[in-house]
């Protein structure tokens, strides 16, 4: 008997845990979902925040923007344990996450779905895809991407072990953010504050300016910004 899609895909994506590339997982799931553009990022505080695998610097940036305001679909899918769709995203009308609406409407964005990535009670991070028109799943689509994110959610626990284990740090991808690692780590020396503040402190910066964290964060890292506890409080200086 032919080998289906899911099939396919599903032994694709297992062969990372023999050492394939895991940057392939958004573009194995394509071939089961057909969208215009995907991505696989872990979130949450057992792993962090990390775009793993992406199909396009669009895809990429829709988790950035997630990443960054600590809202969007990927958050809900993962907090509700449930994926969360989206057809017709242009016109919801909802307002659960109205920073990232703003933001993501500024690119033609027709549909958008999440689903979770979590093994029994850990969580993972998410999967989310999009169409540049409105678009809605069937109910075989979302059950295959339902086991699918299982399978990935395991493929990505295992391969953190690996590394742990080893003594080893995950690789550095395309879409890395170690970088806001480094910079809030930097932010903790400087004002002497708990790692959740300090990452505050860069999230509220960077939506002040109107830039990413990753570029607030390289600026830290490089020195062209420092912050100081100064008389009116927390003062950043170029």
């Amino acid at each position: 008997m032919a080998e289906s899609t899911f099939e396919a895909a599903a032994a694709a994506i297992t062969d990372i845990d023999h050492g394939a590339d895991p940057a392939r997982i958004a573009e194995i799931l394509l071939s089961v979902v057909p969208m215009d553009g995907g991505a696989v990022s872990t979130l949450g505080n057992l792993l962090g925040a990390e775009t793993i695998s992406a199909t396009s610097l669009l895809a990429a940036r829709i988790d950035e923007v997630q990443f960054d305001l600590g809202e969007g679909p990927c958050w809900d899918a993962l907090a509700s344990r449930r994926p969360v769709l989206e057809p017709d995203f242009a016109h919801r009308i909802g307002n659960e996450w109205p920073l990232f609406t703003e933001q993501v409407r500024r690119h033609r964005i027709g549909a958008l779905f999440a689903f979770p990535l979590t093994v029994g009670p850990m969580q993972i991070g998410a999967i989310d895809f999009y169409t540049v028109d409105a678009s809605a799943l069937t109910s075989e689509q979302i059950a295959e991407t339902s086991l699918l994110a299982a399978v990935i959610s395991r493929v990505i626990l295992r391969r953190a072990i690996r590394l742990s284990e080893r003594d080893l740090t995950l690789p550095e991808t395309e879409y890395s953010r170690r970088v806001i690692h480094q910079a809030t780590g930097i932010i903790v020396a400087q004002l002497r504050l708990p790692p959740d503040d300090a990452l505050l402190i860069l999230r509220g910066r960077a939506f002040a300016s109107g830039r990413s964290m990753m570029d607030i964060a390289t600026d830290i890292v490089e020195r062209r910004v420092s912050f100081s506890a100064g008389p009116n409080g927390i003062e950043d200086t170029p």
